[in-house]
Order: structure tokens, then sequence, then C-alpha cells
């Protein structure tokens, strides 16, 4: 029986988004969305949320006593800790086959796609040692030097006819501790990329894209309003 461990880290302190893990969009504390999601996944064994926010642990042993909450030692707490250290604590908290991590700052991500990312996943193994979410563009790129990346100027395609570029979207990454513990890394040597629609996969980082996610999420919320019988 494979076992499938969701880590979830959770930082009290944010700097461009003030206590954004717990502060309320559409109607309840942000990281709440992602903890259902999450519990709505019949393939998930257990999930571990390792986080140092008092507000978080609080409300998560208050509303979520199925999920295991871990309080991040002060070693790992400084802005400057790699994720990849932090996820490496968590591991050894928690044995799995496979560990999933994704963020509090996902709101929008389903549980069907979760589902569909681990099916894909095991479908892949072991020719694909991990995987992780993103998400497609297709629109003219340019670096910082104004060189065109992933088209020719002198050649006006469409954009819809443009080779698409993949961007890393942080919603999804499935790997074995072996892996990240070799590496440092949770992509492994043969990654699985994995397509997750674009309004699926907003990210809050700044605070426009918190704006966006609740806008985005009341107008989710009123349609499954409408659509309940």
């Amino acid at each position: 029986m494979t076992r499938i461990v969701a880590l979830v880290p959770m930082r009290h302190h944010s700097q461009r988004v003030p206590g954004k893990n717990y502060r309320p969009l559409a109607g309840k504390p942000l990281y709440q969305y992602i903890i259902e999601t999450l519990l709505a996944v019949p393939q998930i064994d257990e999930i571990l949320v390792d986080t140092d926010s008092p507000p978080v642990m609080d409300g998560l042993r208050a509303d979520y006593p199925q999920v295991r909450v871990i309080e991040r030692p002060q070693h790992l707490r400084a802005d400057d800790v790699p994720m990849n250290e932090i996820l490496a604590y968590d591991m050894g908290q928690a044995q799995a086959d496979f560990y999933l991590q994704t963020h509090s700052t996902n709101p929008l991500l389903r549980a069907e796609t979760v589902q569909r990312a681990i099916q894909t996943f095991l479908a892949h193994y072991p020719a694909r040692d991990s995987l992780f979410g993103v998400t497609r563009w297709q629109t003219r790129l340019y670096d910082q030097l104004g060189r065109a990346i992933n088209h020719n100027p002198a050649i006006l395609l469409q954009t819809q006819d443009l080779p698409p570029v993949y961007e890393e979207n942080s919603c999804i990454y499935i790997f074995t501790r072996e892996n990240l513990l070799a590496r440092r890394n949770r992509i492994g040597e043969r990654p699985l990329m994995f397509e997750i629609p674009r309004l699926e996969a907003v990210d809050i980082d700044e605070e426009a894209d918190f704006l966006l996610a609740e806008a985005l999420m009341r107008q989710r919320l009123a349609k499954e309003a409408r659509d309940e019988p």
C-alpha cells in the first residue's frame, strides 16, 4: 500500500503580505482552504503542517484535529532558511513512500487536481522520479537585456502559435525522501511537469495576488451556491 504524506509549511511572518497565512479570504482564514482541499483527497494518508504561527496552530487544533501540527524549531524560522531544509526536517517526522508538498497560498487549488497529479505521478513512477506543478504561457518573452527568449521578433507569429513555456507555480510537488536528501531539491533528475490551469494556480506572493485570489474565490463560491440543488 502506497503511503503519501502531505507537507504544508506555514510561516507566521510574511514580508510582503503581513499575516497572509491566517488573514481572512472570502470569509475564512487563508490556510483553511488548502487544508480542506487536502482532506478531500483520498490518496493522502496524513497531512502535516509545519508552522511557527500561534493563530494557525490554534485554529488547526480546534477545527482540524485530524491534521498533525508540528511547531517549527527555532533554527528553521529565519526568512533565509531554504524551504528544502524545512522539508528535510518535516520528512523526519512522518515516514512515507512519497511526499506531496503544497502551500496555504494556493487557495484555489482543487482536490480533483491534486488527485489527478498523484495518479499521473504514480502512473509514470519510477521512469519519472518527481512531479511539479506548472503554468503554461504562450506569450512573447524577453530577458533582462531585451533579447527574445521564445520567439523570433522578425517573424510575428500569433501568440497561440508560439511554442509554450512553463512556469513552476509552487502548487504541487511530489517527491521521495531519498531524492530530496540527496539533491536538496524537490525536483528530481527525471521530473514530470504537471500543468494546472492559470486561474487555479494563483499563488499569493504579493497584495495584488491576495486581492485576485479573493475575487476568484468569491466568484467560485457564488457559482457553487447557485448550482446547489
